[in-house]
């Protein structure tokens, strides 16, 4: 093998473990192993990752690039902190970015686009979001596959700037699922599956002014059950 050759291995092998470690450790974020807040250490995230002190820090940098991570001179890096205002504030962003994403989407009357909003609905629809053994518990199943349709709704824009705009808001929204748990162990105060349902068809329809409103709709109601769920705590 050529030195080429072999420098191309060797920088595809560090950036696949890059990734490897960016993935678990976004992944121990969102599911709450690392709390909103939380100082992220070095010694313990390079023995838990087994990582460099450098690709740890690399990591760590994406992270804070997608607003899961901050970095402060007093603190060193941790897991972006919540609160209401701050979820009232990311809840008001998002309205106005998906929204656009969207409009731009249904505007631009892509059939291959429409195709895979109508598979991921299906999709959606057809995968229990309830576990029988526990119905207080979303299946891991419907969460992918509800992150999958919510993407495809974003990725018709067209944009690749506005919709990595769009995901990484979702991204930061998803700090917030440890919250929504109270509202999660019950369906009893919205219908998920008619809210998807409205999204797709009016923009499969074509209907730019009412999926739109669908959808900021869906994303206002959860930020209205979370807030409300936390002033009854």
């Amino acid at each position: 093998m050529s030195k080429l050759g072999i420098l191309s291995g060797v920088a595809t092998s560090a950036k696949t473990r890059t990734d490897e470690v960016h993935d678990r450790l976004r992944a121990d974020i969102l599911t709450g192993l690392f709390a909103p807040g939380e100082r992220l250490k070095f010694t313990v995230l390079c023995q838990r990752y087994d990582a460099s002190a450098g690709l740890t820090r690399e990591v760590l940098s994406r992270l804070a690039e997608q607003g899961l991570v901050q970095a402060s001179p007093q603190v060193g890096f941790q897991v972006t902190p919540i609160s209401v205002d701050d979820l009232l504030d990311l809840t008001r962003t998002r309205m106005d970015v998906e929204s656009l994403a969207l409009r731009r989407g249904v505007e631009r009357d892509d059939m291959a686009w429409r195709a895979r909003l109508v598979a991921a609905h299906f999709t959606l629809a057809n995968t229990p979001r309830r576990d029988p053994a526990d119905p207080t518990t979303v299946t891991p199943e419907w969460d992918v596959v509800h992150e999958e349709f919510h993407d495809v709704l974003l990725a018709g824009c067209g944009s690749p700037r506005l919709y990595a705009i769009a995901t990484a808001l979702r991204t930061s929204a998803r700090l917030y699922r440890r919250w929504s748990e109270a509202i999660d162990s019950s369906d009893a105060a919205r219908d998920p599956a008619a809210e998807h349902a409205a999204i797709a068809q009016h923009a499969i329809d074509g209907d730019a002014d009412a999926a739109v409103a669908a959808l900021a709709a869906h994303i206002e109601l959860t930020t209205t059950l979370i807030v409300a769920s936390r002033t009854e705590s």
